[in-house]
């Protein structure tokens, strides 16, 4: 049984629900899991976990600053864990930059992270139009208008691959 730690940033909820369901993966498989928000994980000694996860999403192309301080004030303590990281995009929707080595904002990752995770992994997210206000509505849209994606603001629409991010966390239960 491990003592494993995943950490969420999220702007809309959607990277939450995937960690939620890597932590039910997890726990059925004998671990013992704190799930924290990165604001919550501030505050834990990250040396009391066998494993840590980290999972992030991207809004406007770019992970939240926050993540990168986190990361790059703790990654001597995450380099001695079992560790992986995924990142949650709308990109990710498309069959060519759905993996570690073909998506973008993973690539970019990479190059601003200090920390070189052992396990990562690249999952879509969802637009909920609905749910969003008038600017980010707007904005989402239009990207979604250029990048051929759905621009029916009246839906929500979640593109998540439940059975790759099954494949993930039993990999990092594994670990």
């Amino acid at each position: 049984m491990s003592n494993t730690l995943i950490i969420y940033s999220t702007v809309d909820g959607q990277t939450k629900v995937i960690c939620e369901f890597v932590q039910g993966i997890s726990e059925g498989a004998g671990d013992s899991v704190t799930l924290a928000s990165l604001e919550d994980a501030q505050g834990l000694n990250l040396s009391y976990f066998d494993k840590i996860l980290i999972g992030a999403s991207i809004r406007y192309g770019k992970h939240r600053p926050d993540l990168y301080q986190y990361i790059n004030r703790h990654q001597a303590v995450l380099n001695a864990k079992k560790n992986a990281f995924f990142s949650v995009n709308v990109v990710a929707r498309k069959p060519e930059k759905n993996t570690p080595e073909t998506n973008p904002y993973m690539k970019k990752f990479l190059a601003l992270s200090l920390w070189k995770p052992q396990q990562l992994g690249v999952f879509a997210g969802k637009i909920d139009y609905p749910k969003y206000r008038f600017f980010d509505k707007t904005m989402i849209r239009f990207i979604m208008w250029m990048t051929k994606g759905p621009t029916d603001t009246s839906e929500a629409y979640e593109f998540t691959d439940w059975e790759q991010v099954e494949e993930f966390a039993k990999a990092f239960t594994d670990r």
